[in-house]
């Protein structure tokens, strides 16, 4: 696929995923940084996102919003990159990939939040049940493996590692010897260093601004 590739970020946001995917497909793009309560707000970009949040990517005339979703996408729209595994062997690729997303995320935010799940009721409101099984099931998950599925780097890793970096960074999840063993290689990939100078530089042209 030749289309234009472009990228919605804001170099404070969720956007260090996708951006982290994109130099691992290795692809050409082009970044426009949004503004919060402004350009992100505004209507061209409504357009693009209703929910006026990044990130989002414009492939051709197919967008696609939220980061593990555009982890995906990205990994099937340019197969050379060899994110995804073969269809046949997927499973644990989109279980894991839409765990952190579905029940990882939302998890921690609620953590941090200052709210969580503390009743047995309550729990089985929620996909997640609660952080400490969200949290507790994904460690039993990584332990003893580089990988969150199969034997090769995925797309599924740069979800999941960005996820469990973050948590670590801000003290939102545990440090747990499964999560760091597995995080710390990954971190060192060449093409997460280059986004995360990419973002260096971003954040250097763009005024602080509150998530």
């Amino acid at each position: 696929m030749t289309q234009e590739l472009i990228f919605f970020t804001n170099p404070q946001s969720r956007g260090a995923i996708v951006h982290w995917m994109l130099e691992e497909v290795g692809q050409p793009y082009t970044v426009r940084v949004l503004e919060y309560g402004t350009s992100m707000k505004a209507p061209e970009y409504l357009d693009i996102n209703p929910m006026g949040k990044v990130p989002a990517i414009l492939h051709g005339d197919v967008v696609v919003t939220e980061a593990a979703a555009i982890c995906a996408y990205l990994a099937d729209a340019f197969p050379k990159a060899g994110l995804a595994p073969a269809l046949d062997a997927r499973g644990d690729y989109y279980r894991w990939l839409f765990f952190a997303a579905a029940c990882g995320e939302p998890a921690m935010s609620n953590k941090a939040a200052g709210w969580d799940v503390d009743s047995a009721d309550g729990q089985r409101q929620f996909g997640y049940g609660s952080f400490e099984m969200t949290y507790d099931a994904l460690a039993g998950w990584l332990a003893g493996r580089s990988y969150v599925a199969g034997d090769r780097f995925s797309a599924a890793d740069v979800y999941v590692a960005s996820l469990l970096d973050f948590g670590m960074a801000f003290n939102l999840i545990a440090r747990k010897p499964e999560f760091e063993a597995y995080v710390a290689p990954l971190l060192e990939r060449p093409a997460k260093k280059r986004a995360d100078a990419l973002i260096q530089e971003l954040m250097a042209k763009v005024a602080p601004q509150a998530l």
